[in-house]
Order: C-alpha cells, then structure tokens, then sequence
C-alpha cells in the first residue's frame, strides 16, 4: 500500500503502461547524471578487479545494476519501493547473472539483513528521499571499512533556489513521463549539510561534484557525492 500510495508508483505505471519491457543490452557504461554519457561512471564506486558485493538503493528499470554486474562482475542487488520497477527490472535483466531485484523499503532491507557490502550507491533514488538521520547510519552498518558509497540527487540550488537552511525537509515535485507533475518532500541539502550527516554516521566525504545540463538553464542540476566508510 506504501508503495501504490507513492508518486513513483504512477510513475512507473505510466511508464509500464506506455509499452511491455523487453529484454535490453547491458549498457557499456553507468550514469550518474540526468544526461547520458556525462560525468564520471562506475569508477567512483573503486570497485576493484575482484568481483564484489554491491547494492543500489532506489534501483528503478535497472540499467546500472546491469552494467555492473556485468562489466565489473560485480554482485548487484537493487532495491525499489515499487513492485511494478523491479518487475519492469527483471525483464529487461532478469537473464543475468550476479543480479537481483528486490521490492521494498531501503529502510527495512537494510534492517533485515545481515551483509556487509564493497560499496552502495542511489542515482536520484532513495538518499534525499527518506529521512537522512536514519538512512545513513544503516547504509554506514552495511558498508565495509574503507568502501564506497555514492550518490546522485538534484542539485539544491537548482532553477536558482537556495538550499535548505535547516535539516528539515521541503516540498518539491516529480515530473511523471506524461509531464505532469505530483508533489513529494525531499532532504535538499548542499555538500556542507550533507557533509555534516555522513559525519555524523561515520563516512568521510571524499568528493563533491556539481553538473549543469545546458538544456535546463544556468543553475547546477546534479550534485554526486561520493563517501568512505571510516
């Protein structure tokens, strides 16, 4: 019901209504950004040459998770509050090996289970959606000593607005594929507050990174952080 009652899910239902999802190729590489082929790609994540344990929180149709598990043989579990995206996930990469989708909250896998992963990562997926006090502390429990975790979010001073003052969340919108647009509150904090809660969870940020997207005006569009376990 939580996830039916979301605007992601009437995102994916119209996405899933426009057409079936079929089988993909994996794709040759990993996007962290609102345009394709920009920025940097899975080598933030310093995986390394031997295979490695991987999650992504927020995994939607699954196209990272793919090229992860596949051109890094890497073994990927992504994670999605919407039945409909992990269903429309294993269609297209459902074939693969080392890969699997999960339905539920990041929340509660993250509390059910017991693994210990080489990095975790969201690409505009669950970080700056779900209260980051509670969120980041139980990423840092699940991340191995000296690993990665990454991520994506719309920048916050995006369209020229300031970033929020305080650490409470704000009211923002999703644009659905039809363009219309349902609101959602998100965590929309500038590197020095994000800074101050992976702190706080025991992860060092080791790099901020601000992206334009030329098509949306002057403003930043994307901030990638990426952090290690201490």
């Amino acid at each position: 019901m939580l996830a039916q009652a979301s605007p992601w899910y009437v995102h994916a239902l119209q996405r899933t209504s426009a057409g079936p999802a079929e089988p993909l190729s994996v794709p040759a590489r990993m996007e962290w950004l609102t345009r394709r082929d920009r920025g940097p790609g899975a080598e933030i994540l310093n995986l390394g040459p031997h295979r490695k344990r991987v999650l992504e929180l927020g995994c939607g149709p699954g196209h990272n998770a793919a090229h992860l598990a596949t051109r890094h043989a890497a073994r990927v579990t992504g994670v999605d509050l919407v039945g409909l995206q992990v269903r429309r996930a294993r269609s297209h990469y459902g074939r693969l090996r080392n890969l699997d989708f999960v339905a539920g909250h990041v929340l509660h896998y993250l509390q059910a289970t017991d693994e210990q992963f080489d990095a975790i990562y969201s690409v505009f997926g669950a970080v700056g959606l779900v209260a980051p006090q509670v969120l980041l502390p139980a990423i840092a429990q699940h991340l191995k000593p000296g690993r990665t975790f990454a991520f994506s979010v719309p920048h916050p001073q995006r369209h020229g607005r300031p970033p929020s003052i305080d650490d409470r969340p704000r009211r923002d919108f999703v644009t659905l594929p039809d363009r219309s647009r349902l609101p959602i509150v998100r965590w929309d904090f500038d590197c020095s507050r994000w800074e101050t809660h992976l702190d706080r969870a025991g992860l060092w940020l080791s790099s901020a990174q601000e992206f334009h997207d030329a098509r949306q005006g002057r403003w930043p569009t994307t901030l990638l952080i990426t952090a290690r376990k201490l």
